[in-house]
């Protein structure tokens, strides 16, 4: 059925202004205090690799540049580490009673930790773990003047940049039609809205509350003729159209020059570089990859007095290591690093700008073994766990032998890549290849996750923090929290 917010702007606006006057987020944002003023900064860009880990990061870095060698990523001097456990459907807040963990997030609830600085139930967008409406960092930037931009690989309705732009109680609540069951919580006791911000399809959202200036990346197919009307009556340059489902290219792109611009260059996600680059002559490849659009967008949100907020998300990191596609996975590295090198080269000819690189969370368990082993998966029993050395360490119940290679399981061996350090002629897919690559699932894990940044402020995220303080350092770098 359609949504039954469909046109009704002031019914969005006012939804979402009762979540934001009634929100705790800002209030649990003003405990780390301001900057003093030589620490303040005019724009914050921050990028996001969805579902990459530190073996992304190690594996992308030995592939492309060898063991000594560095994404630009691992050149920004601030290194520091995430937590990123959501908690269960009805819980507290950390330190508060009711407090129940969630050791593994998804995207929708890692997006509302960093994005509004709660903790929340996995699959649900801009409400805390009972349902309650939570300001985003985007709004707030939005509301205070400054420009705004949600980039991303995948549809823009997806978890991470819809995380800024809008707020439902399940994720799927996409659009452009939907089903009760994709947006009705019916088991969070309470809140059962039927006319509500809560259950508005992301894309209506996103369409008409004007919380980014700049929105590119993929999901076409999530909006229709409504949708573009909204933009355009408030000011969106649309390239492509939602009305006619007309994808936008990279030369439409590469044309925009108004301040506010919304471009979807696939109906769905966007396509690998791995294709794009084995079919140049392709429609797909008509697309702008991830450094593209995030050059447009800065260059775009540049013209705000005030500063800006920029998201950018390499989405298919994530989605390709849900495949466990180790080719495609580093290809999607390689491109989400090089959208890294132009935030970085942008922020030092600026000398105002914070870069923050992260991810939401780990996805597969991405692991780099040993050249020449095997993993447990292909072998026919787990390794020996006896010391004959020492019985004390014997483990319960005992393996005194390891298993041995299985023929049969040769669809889970490693998949082996060249480096730069390997001699001339060894090949990808070879024995001879240095770079073992393989997955311990097809699911995210709960392993803390990287966290470079470069630019005044960069310090604060040294060291070990949580996926909330996001909320609060960035918050607090443009004056929007304190």
């Amino acid at each position: 059925m359609r949504t039954p917010a469909r046109g009704t702007a002031a019914l969005l606006t006012l939804a979402l202004a009762a979540g934001l006057a009634g929100s705790a987020g800002i209030a649990q944002a003003q405990d780390k205090g301001s900057h003093d003023d030589s620490r303040r900064i005019k724009n914050v860009i921050y990028l996001l690799g969805d579902g990459m880990g530190r073996t992304h990061v190690t594996a992308a870095r030995e592939r492309y540049y060898g063991a000594a060698g560095n994404l630009v990523m691992e050149t920004l001097p601030a290194v520091g580490q995430i937590s990123t456990y959501a908690v269960q459907q009805g819980s507290g807040q950390p330190g508060e009673a009711g407090f129940v963990p969630n050791l593994v997030t998804d995207s929708a609830s890692a997006a509302t930790a960093w994005s509004s600085g709660v903790k929340t139930y996995n699959a649900a967008l801009g409400v805390d773990a009972k349902g309650t409406v939570v300001p985003t960092l985007m709004e707030l930037a939005h509301q205070s003047g400054l420009r705004t931009g949600n980039v991303s690989t995948a549809e823009i309705t997806d978890a991470t940049p819809a995380g800024q732009m809008s707020h439902v109680l399940l994720r799927g609540c996409q659009g452009p039609s939907y089903s009760a069951a994709a947006c009705q919580n019916t088991s969070l006791v309470g809140t059962l809205p039927t006319s509500d911000v809560r259950v508005t399809p992301v894309a209506d959202q996103i369409a008409r509350n004007q919380t980014a200036d700049v929105i590119l990346g993929g999901g076409l197919s999530r909006f229709d003729a409504a949708d573009e009307t909204a933009l355009e009556s408030n000011g969106y340059d649309v390239l492509g159209s939602p009305a006619s489902q007309t994808v936008a290219t990279k030369t439409d792109l590469a044309g925009a020059s108004s301040d506010k611009v919304f471009a979807l260059f696939n109906k769905g996600n966007l396509t690998i570089e791995k294709f794009k680059r084995e079919n140049p002559a392709s429609v797909q490849a008509q697309e702008p990859d991830l450094a593209a659009m995030t050059t447009k967008a800065i260059q775009l949100l540049s013209s705000g007095k005030k500063g800006f907020y920029l998201q950018v998300e390499g989405a298919l990191i994530d989605k390709r290591s849900h495949a466990n596609d180790a080719g495609q996975t580093l290809e999607e590295m390689k491109a989400f690093d090089e959208a890294v090198r132009v935030a970085k080269e942008f922020a030092a000819k600026d000398g105002h700008t914070l870069v923050v690189v992260t991810a939401d969370h780990e996805c597969a368990g991405f692991n780099i073994i040993e050249k020449g082993t095997f993993t447990n998966a292909e072998a026919t029993t787990p390794p020996a766990n006896v010391d004959s050395g020492n019985t004390a360490n014997s483990s319960t119940p005992p393996r005194a032998t390891g298993g041995t290679k299985d023929p049969a399981r040769a669809a889970f061996a490693p998949a082996t890549f060249r480096t730069p350090d390997d001699a001339a002629g060894v090949l990808d897919g070879s024995a001879d290849a240095s770079l073992w690559l393989t997955y311990l699932s097809g699911n995210h894990t709960g392993a803390d996750v990287p966290v470079f940044a470069y630019g005044p402020g960069s310090d604060e995220l040294e060291g070990s923090i949580d996926n909330t303080d996001l909320f609060d350092i960035v918050g607090d770098a443009l004056r929007l929290t304190s």
